[in-house]
């Protein structure tokens, strides 16, 4: 076999259809729009959610509570977490995307806050450079020999 003769298996490839191309095309005139009405037209169609007149989904489900737009997201790291780092490294925002890589994507459009809380041990130092930490976990990284610096 060359190089040439290679194709592709048979009934595998689809030609595109070409529409609008007159009325011997087999999807000339009116294109497989059908005859008038709004999906015949350019920029026809019906908005999302559109349920042909029947009352929406999202019309027909109730709502309860309140829901805060404004809530901030806090991403929870625990001790034990940060422990598998390398011994001396320093360990922020970015750091803390190498350990969980979905943290931040959480909400998306949203700033989210990191927190450390105290959950497991640690037996290395660590230069922690963060906004928010719990007293337990301060006190579990500086017991380990490292530091806590709160970066605004």
């Amino acid at each position: 076999m060359k190089l040439h003769e290679l194709a592709p298996a048979k009934g595998s490839r689809k030609a595109r259809k070409r529409v609008g191309r007159g009325v011997a095309s087999g999807q000339g005139k009116t294109a497989g729009r059908g005859t008038k009405g709004h999906n015949a037209r350019s920029g026809g169609g019906v908005r999302p959610g559109y349920e042909g007149g029947q009352m929406p989904i999202h019309r027909r489900l109730p709502k309860r509570g309140f829901v805060n737009t404004f809530k901030k997201q806090v991403v929870i790291i625990n001790i034990r977490d940060i422990a598998k780092l390398p011994p001396n490294s320093i360990v922020d925002e970015d750091a803390i995307l190498t350990i969980k890589p979905r943290a931040f994507s959480i909400q998306k459009g949203k700033t989210n806050q990191v927190k450390i809380l105290g959950k497991g041990e640690i037996g290395i130092p660590l230069t922690v450079k963060i906004k928010n930490i719990s007293k337990g976990a301060r006190a579990k990284i500086e017991a380990a020999g490292g530091t806590v610096e709160e970066v605004q």
